[in-house]
């Protein structure tokens, strides 16, 4: 079988992008694990499948698969990939225009230095993230090797968590990350950040992702991030956010609005894979 794909990245969170339009069978679990290996693979964080828009005002529609096959519903530096790999590919010409992503409709506006696309905005639902907890608050208690690390929680289609530490070089990322996922409390996993505040337009970030481990960068959980920090006033709503692979800007203008996150996207390389 071989199978055309693209390399791509937004900010270091690399993506292999399968067109699918034209019904193109998809790789099984075990051929994405294979795939995904950065050894003996092509190496990604996540699979991007293209396919045909399932509303009448899309270009295209996607989903988001992640290194063990397993779905994702949202991820913003997947979505600005997808974005710029219909552009490469003549798929559309207008400045702005509208994708299917796997959380919903998504408007992505061509700018001078990438993509801006509207994430939608956050929740702080229990029930919508899902968080297994009594009510909503501020934040949520979580005891890890015999301290208290109290995290925010909030949903962008995906479920995150969000540890605010003195400082992201030093923070726990696996360890705390890996056992906050496992602890039970995201019936559906967890995407868990650690958010360095430089001062109230800047943070640090980095990001455990569920079914990938800790990534280069993560726009849902840039946003999520951001989202959690302007809720508890420790941030304006314009922040840039410094992930280990590069920078994403994230505005967030007033609650219940969309939350609008700009950054690269970069094609890297073109081939083929080919396998039994």
């Amino acid at each position: 079988m071989r199978v055309r794909f693209t390399k791509m990245h937004g900010a270091g969170n690399d993506f292999v992008v399968l067109d699918c339009r034209n019904g193109e069978a998809l790789p099984d679990a075990a051929v994405i694990a294979r795939m995904a290996c950065r050894h003996t693979g092509i190496g990604f964080d996540q699979l991007l499948i293209i396919e045909t828009p399932r509303s009448s005002d899309a270009l295209a529609a996607y989903r988001i698969l992640n290194q063990d096959g397993s779905s994702a519903q949202q991820c913003g530096n997947g979505a600005r990939c997808v974005a710029h790999w219909l552009v490469l590919n003549g798929a559309v010409t207008a400045t702005e225009f509208v994708l299917d992503s796997p959380a919903g409709r998504m408007p992505v506006q061509r700018t001078d230095t990438g993509y801006c696309v509207d994430m939608g905005p956050p929740s702080f639902n229990p029930i919508e993230i899902p968080l297994q907890t009594e009510a909503e608050a501020p934040s949520y208690p979580f005891e890890f090797h015999g301290k208290s690390w109290p995290f925010h929680a909030a949903s962008m289609g995906n479920p995150h968590a969000l540890f605010i530490v003195e400082t992201v070089d030093s923070a726990p990322v696996a360890d705390l990350g890996a056992a906050l996922q496992a602890s039970g409390k995201f019936p559906e996993g967890v995407n868990v950040g650690f958010a360095e505040i430089l001062d109230r337009n800047r943070i640090r970030l980095r990001v455990f992702e569920r079914g990938v481990g800790e990534t280069l960068a993560c726009g849902s959980g840039a946003c999520a991030a951001a989202a959690c920090l302007i809720r508890a006033g420790h941030t304006d709503r314009a922040l840039t956010v410094q992930l280990p692979g590069g920078t994403l800007s994230i505005e967030w203008p007033e609650d219940f609005a969309g939350i609008r996150m700009t950054g690269p996207a970069v094609r890297v390389f073109e081939g083929e894979w080919i396998h039994d």
